[in-house]
């Protein structure tokens, strides 16, 4: 097979998107099953095919039995039964959900730093462009949905492109007409990921396939190609696209890239982060629909009669009595012993799906009996999140670099001036897991490891603190306070 870039100009589109298409080193995630198990809507206890109501045989002369409108033609009926659908339990729990956002919410709570040393007032120029680009995009808003879709699907994209607007702008640092957006790609909403690896496992293609509708309502399926030269966009009619040889190049494409990188950003992981206890929150939904059902039947207090009664007291009547033949007996039947086993599974099952997912349990319920604690024992608290964090540190620090790295080509592409300073500047990007601060701990070592003495100025304090408008004035005005109160009158004393 001759080079991708070779055969996208041959013209034999059939050809160049086989090509593309096989150049994934993994299969395509099951999306739809992924979106099934994050949805709790649509987990296995919630499909009556895997957890059927249940059939209850009633007397066919009975109030209920007018009202059967669902019967199990397959279940046993005489003339003199009837059946209606008694609904089961289902209890669906979002953990997926909850394991996604705490995971989110440890590497991405706090904004991303960038480190770099620029040197000269070119490179300085750049590194603030490029932070104004972040601030553009939201770039903390992009960081959380990238990991969402992450965590939830095993893949996600990013395509920079430039758009140009109506006046010219300083913004960058330098005049210009060109704005910079994002464009998130990701399973999650239907797009199919082709990253095309080469025998070095250098990036040197990236296609996204994903079906829209037209003009005139008929769908098509879209098959879109960047490389460092060019972009690529093909089309099929139909929803699959999966005859190759309805494929035709869109007209005006392909279109040059001028950055010399391809402008996406690609990263994976094996696996969702629920994957190895998907089996426990199935069996904890299971177990606790089952337990729904017992205490439905028997969490109300239930009376055993031998012998026959003669009459029984109505509903709230107070002093009710029960009237029997002789010989009659009516006791209420309980349980002798609590589901004891039941409660240990669950309580076994929930400590296991967080410890294996290195998820915190930080519910009100767990929390609130700790009380104050120190700075070192919150950092032990979420020691097993941070390593998470750590971990995820593998694809998280590509993954910004080249971010970064695309950017400031951009950079320097639209600013020739600072195109070199552009290519010299190193970024690299810092990731800092989320922890509540003790700031009275810190304080008190800093002070301690500087004698005793202050660490910061009066001014610098209050200006931190955030409550004064005006900082200096605050200052002054507690400077008089003080001096007033060391004033004091010295005089005759009055009778």
């Amino acid at each position: 097979m001759p080079p991708i870039d070779e055969l996208l100009k041959t013209g034999d589109h059939a050809a160049a998107i086989n090509e593309l298409r096989n150049g994934r080193l993994t299969t395509l995630p099951n999306s739809e099953q992924y979106n099934a198990q994050y949805d709790p809507k649509l987990h296995d206890i919630n499909d009556p095919r895997k957890r059927p109501d249940k059939i209850v045989v009633t007397d066919k002369n009975s109030e209920e039995y007018g009202e059967v409108k669902n019967i199990n033609v397959n279940a046993e009926m005489t003339t003199e039964s009837g059946f209606r659908i008694e609904p089961v339990a289902r209890i669906a729990l979002a953990l997926q959900k909850l394991i996604v956002k705490r995971a989110v919410a440890f590497t991405f709570g706090n904004p991303v730093a960038y480190d770099a040393t620029p040197e000269g007032s070119d490179e300085k120029a750049i590194l603030a462009a490029l932070k104004r680009v972040f601030h553009d995009v939201k770039e903390k808003t992009l960081n959380r949905r990238v990991a969402r879709s992450l965590f939830s699907s095993t893949e996600v994209a990013e395509y920079w492109y430039p758009v140009e607007t109506d006046e010219e702008h300083t913004l960058y640092g330098f005049p210009t007409k060109m704005k910079f957006r994002v464009a998130l790609f990701s399973p999650m909403f239907g797009d199919k990921l082709y990253p095309y690896f080469d025998d070095t496992r250098d990036l040197v293609a990236f296609s996204r396939e994903f079906v829209k509708k037209a003009d005139d309502l008929t769908t098509r399926t879209y098959f879109e190609t960047y490389t460092k030269d060019a972009h690529y966009l093909w089309t099929a009619e139909g929803p699959t696209g999966t005859e190759a040889k309805n494929w035709e190049l869109v007209e005006g494409y392909p279109k040059e890239l001028e950055i010399g990188k391809i402008p996406v950003v690609y990263g994976c992981q094996p696996a969702v982060e629920w994957e190895d206890v998907q089996s426990l929150i199935d069996r904890l939904e299971k177990l606790l629909s089952n337990f729904a059902d017992t205490n439905d039947y028997h969490a109300s207090p239930k009376i055993f009669v031998e012998g026959k009664i003669l009459g029984f007291a109505r509903k709230g009547e107070a002093g009710a009595i029960i009237e029997g033949e002789e010989g009659a007996k009516a006791t209420y039947l309980s349980w002798n012993q609590a589901p004891e086993s039941v409660k240990l599974e669950i309580d076994t099952l929930l400590r296991l799906i967080y410890a294996i997912t290195q998820t915190p349990d930080i519910s009100f319920e767990s929390v609130k009996g700790i009380g104050a604690i120190s700075g070192v024992a919150l950092q032990l608290l979420f020691m097993d999140a941070h390593l998470k964090v750590q971990d995820k540190m593998e694809v998280f620090d590509d993954y910004l670099t080249r971010r970064a790295n695309i950017l400031l080509a951009y950079l320097g592409a639209a600013n020739i001036k600072n195109k070199d300073a552009a290519r010299r500047l190193i970024v690299s990007p810092r990731i800092t897991p989320y922890i509540i601060e003790d700031e009275q701990a810190k304080i008190n070592m800093l002070q301690a490891a500087n004698g005793q003495k202050p660490v910061a100025s009066q001014k610098a304090t209050v200006r931190r603190l955030g409550w004064a408008e005006d900082p200096d004035a605050e200052i002054a005005e507690i400077q008089e306070e003080e001096a007033r109160a060391n004033t004091y009158y010295e005089g005759e004393p009055t009778v």
